[in-house]
């Protein structure tokens, strides 16, 4: 058995894959059928395994043991296997509106007349789309044909029985029009390097067989229903219905890998749409690699559908951004209604007409780099479009049932420290503390960076101006020092000396925490805004726009984006006391308790956002009232005192901060019971902290408290102020 060819992996291949991580170390191609394969098959292993597929099923026993459709965030519906022999058509037929010439494009065999063979009225080349195979015929001495499947692109697709191999299912795809010379030379190049391909997402070459001067593609048969036919099924009962966002987006995170193995191996798949995916059981798989092609290849006919194909294809050959740039429109197709081939043959629906991308700004800006004009400003490689979308995903998710979906990031550190735990954060508390770019490990300056041991910023800021090489780490380093230590002068000026490549977002980030420094808001906002269109699925750009929006007094903004983090990931313990910072200036009191209730007790910062919620409960939160006009939604109630108080029974927590709290509890109730008295006692038969609420029993508590914070008191005159408190609160007697 051989090992897993990932660095951070203990696993075996078994069966073609690792029995751990799932990667597939593919087979070089054979270099003397193709001398472009010598490179790509150099750096193919190391390659694919940074585009690894996803983990092995826990599904049904009959699926592959590849897939895991949804990536355990959401839950795909399981698509039953097809019988063969069901899929056969019975009057196999090319619709009218589906004829073209292959020459050039013009509409043929349509109308009054409507031949399925004949002559082209514009270039008189000889189109036919009879299918050229007959039910009982033998290809290649072992195939027998059962009936036509379907048609596409480059022609008929047949299925047959492979008597030499067990009687499989294969299927057989020939040539739309035998007279088509380039549709056969696309064919020939198939044969050279198409059966090398082996992914679990891919569908399997088994050969390349003439019959009768025809050429034909052996291929897996793969008996499940197309992502096309689920969209027409939906939308045959419902004319706007598109599949479920979370669906889709568990589709394309399970075939990306597929499409990183091609690119990693020198290969573009140019014809990526809905048609080409077939989910059966619990695995996706990309079938029809007729327009695959060498990504160096600069005379074989480019293949593609109008409306997924990219722009750039008119003057360029494709590539791997093209590919993605498909990908993101077939997304696009396939969870938003609206015409991809005509109104929007090149564009998007904005949020105005499409609802689901005003729901979800960041699924938006997903697509928007998806499909930039610009190939260079697309994601640099379908693993880095995985990673981002799988970031969405986790969002969507948690939107959807309100269950956090936390996952790693490979761009970003977590929180350097917590802030605004709790009161309102200044913006250079919120600069020292959001996350900042992980270091990228090969940067020539990564080793130098690792050997540092001085902690004092100005010290560190001197040994980082005198580094042995200047490279992007260490200029990004000295500038987080150079804010650190207030100068962010001397931090601009490390952030320009920096070169970036197109889509290198790092600088842009860093310029935001010098501007958050500074305390101008409103110009950081600018450069996170810039980040998050880069890394839409990222929650370091969400949360930093969200404390810009806070610092600029735009608390509905900041609570919206607050909430994405925090929703999404419990871990940004900052997003849950700025979120209920928002939502208290707001008026929105309960709602804020409700957040900082939430905060887990596995957190560090639990006991004082239960505190937090204590005092919001009761009307004394962080932050005062926004309106005036909202007074009558943030009164307090007797149910809110009492729940306050049972609340912090159960609290654990020292006797200190347990009076302090206790007597801003008490002294609430006492407000409460005054204003609602008016000269008589309220019917009422609650507690608080073992206290009726009555105006004498809420006064000898408080006095207890008062005497309770005298005996921790730090200083003599703290001692005694507190225990005159303790003595005007007693209520008077005639003891």
């Amino acid at each position: 058995m051989r090992a897993c060819p990932r660095a951070d992996c203990d696993g075996v291949i078994i069966d073609g894959a690792c029995d751990t991580c799932g990667v597939i170390p593919p087979r070089a191609f054979d270099e003397e059928e193709s001398g472009r394969a010598t490179a790509a098959a150099t750096s193919w292993t190391a390659q694919s395994a940074g585009s690894a597929p996803s983990r092995p099923s826990r599904g049904s026993g009959r699926s592959s043991g590849r897939g895991l459709l949804g990536r355990g965030v959401v839950e795909v519906p399981v698509v039953p296997r097809r019988d063969p022999r069901e899929a056969v058509l019975t009057d196999p037929e090319v619709p009218e509106h589906k004829r073209f010439c292959s020459r050039c494009g013009a509409k043929v065999g349509r109308g009054r007349d409507g031949r399925v063979e004949g002559y082209c009225p514009r270039c008189g080349h000889l189109y036919s789309f009879t299918p050229k195979l007959a039910r009982g015929e033998l290809v290649g001495g072992q195939y027998e044909v059962l009936g036509c499947l379907a048609h596409g692109g480059l022609g008929w697709i047949y299925l047959a029985l492979d008597h030499a191999v067990a009687d499989r299912w294969v299927v057989l795809k020939g040539l739309l029009d035998s007279g088509d010379s380039a549709a056969m030379a696309a064919v020939v190049a198939e044969r050279r390097f198409l059966a090398q391909v082996e992914h679990p997402s891919i569908v399997r070459i088994f050969n390349f067989v003439e019959h009768h001067g025809t050429g034909y593609i052996v291929m897996e048969y793969v008996g499940g229903t197309s992502i096309r036919d689920m969209i027409r099924q939906r939308r045959e009962r419902d004319e706007g219905a598109r599949l479920p966002l979370p669906q889709a987006i568990a589709y394309i995170l399970e075939i990306l890998p597929a499409l990183g193995y091609l690119h990693a191996g020198g290969l573009v798949y140019c014809d990526f749409k809905p048609d080409n995916v077939i989910q059966v059981e619990e695995q996706l798989k990309l079938i029809d690699l007729g327009a695959v092609r060498h990504v160096d290849d600069r005379h074989s006919p480019v293949y593609g559908t109008p409306g997924y194909q990219a722009p750039e294809i008119v003057r360029r050959p494709p590539s791997p951004a093209s590919d993605l740039y498909s990908v993101g429109r077939a997304l696009a197709v396939m969870t938003i209604p609206g015409d991809f081939h005509a109104a929007h043959h090149d564009t998007l629906p904005g949020p105005s007409t499409a609802p689901l991308l005003a729901e979800f700004g960041s699924y938006h800006r997903f697509l928007c780099r998806a499909t930039h004009p610009d190939p260079g400003r697309r994601f640099a490689s379908a693993e880095e479009m995985r990673e981002q979308l799988e970031g969405v995903l986790r969002e969507v998710a948690a939107a959807g049932d309100g269950q956090p979906r936390p996952g790693p990031s490979v761009e970003f550190t977590p929180e350097r420290r917590g802030f605004g735990v709790p009161g309102t954060p200044e913006p250079a508390e919120v600069a020292a503390a959001l996350p900042v770019s992980k270091m990228d490990v090969v940067d020539p300056g990564a080793v130098f960076l690792a050997g540092l041991t001085e902690t004092d910023p100005a010290q560190l800021a001197g040994e980082l101006a005198e580094a042995p090489v200047h490279s992007v780490e260490v200029q990004l380093r000295l500038a987080r020092t150079r804010i650190e230590l207030g100068d962010i002068a001397g931090a601009r000026k490390a952030l320009n000396a920096v070169r970036m490549e197109p889509g290198d977002w790092r600088v842009e980030w860093h310029r935001g925490l010098a501007a958050l420094a500074e305390g101008a808001p409103h110009r950081a906002r600018q450069s996170f805004e810039a980040v998050y269109d880069l890394v839409p699925g990222e929650a370091a750009p969400k949360l930093a726009i969200a404390a810009c929006a806070e610092l600029a007094g735009d608390h509905g903004d900041a609570a919206r984006h607050y909430r994405l983090v925090w929703r999404t990931d419990h871990g940004f313990i900052s997003a849950a006391f700025g979120l209920a910072r928002a939502l208290l200036a707001e008026g929105r009191r309960h709602e804020a308790v409700e957040v900082l209730e939430s905060v887990p007790d596995t957190s560090g910062r639990y006991l004082a956002a239960q505190l937090a919620a204590i005092r919001a409960r009761i009307g004394s939160g962080p932050i005062g009232l926004s309106n005036p006009s909202e007074m009558s939604e943030l009164s307090v109630s007797e149910e809110d005192i009492v729940r306050a108080g049972d609340a912090l029974a159960r609290l654990e927590i020292d006797e200190a901060r347990r009076a302090e709290a206790a007597c801003e509890l008490l002294e609430a109730a006492l407000t409460w019971v005054r204003e609602r008295a008016n000269g008589a006692p309220p019917a009422t038969s609650g507690t608080v902290l073992g206290r009726p609420l009555r105006e004498y029993d809420l006064r000898l508590g408080l006095q207890d408290c008062y005497l309770a914070l005298a005996r921790h008191a730090g200083s003599r005159l703290a001692r005694i102020a507190l225990v005159d408190r303790a003595n005007r609160i007693r209520p008077r007697t005639w003891f």
